[in-house]
């Protein structure tokens, strides 16, 4: 399967405005997640990793205590695809159900 290719600004901008919580940090899908508890959050990024698997699409991503941050970019298309756009929804989907 094709990697999807680097979308334009007016894509990457209309997709943000379908993604509570995100916003665009250094060229990249930026976002803070915030659980109870180091449990909660270790338990999202898990869920997390099975997703990112199975999409082949890995996050930047770094936890303290109960901080989940996450930079998203797709690094071999230099930038923001469809594939950045589609993982943050689903974590979004599974930070929801981790809380």
């Amino acid at each position: 399967m094709p990697r999807p290719v680097k979308l334009a600004a007016d894509a990457v901008s209309a997709g943000l405005s379908e993604l509570p919580g995100w916003s665009l940090k250094d060229g990249k899908l930026h976002r803070v997640f915030e659980f109870p508890d180091f449990t909660r959050a270790f338990g999202f990024m898990a869920a997390v990793a099975t997703v990112a698997e199975k999409l082949d699409h890995h996050p930047d991503w770094t936890n303290v205590y109960n901080r989940v941050t996450v930079n998203l970019e797709t690094h071999d298309q230099g930038g923001i695809t469809e594939l950045d756009l589609k993982l943050a929804a689903k974590m979004n989907e599974l930070a929801a159900g981790s809380q």
